[in-house]
């Protein structure tokens, strides 16, 4: 496997994951009584900070792996 392909696939991982969690935030937001505009934001939310997470991880790892 080259380095594209796994760094793409490993693009995708944090993607879907983001997704999922994005999608429970919500799905706990609206069970907790929020309206929809309202879980909506805690689910956009939840996705930006799981994505800005692993950038943050991905940014120290490359300092340690080059």
């Amino acid at each position: 496997m080259n380095r594209l392909a796994l760094v793409l696939f490993a693009a995708a991982l944090v993607v879907m994951f983001a997704l999922l969690a994005a999608a429970a935030a919500g799905t706990l937001a609206r069970l907790d009584g929020a309206t929809y505009p309202t879980a909506l934001m805690r689910a956009a939310t939840t996705f930006a900070a799981v994505l800005t997470l692993a950038g943050a991880i991905a940014t120290v790892l490359a300092q340690f792996l080059v």
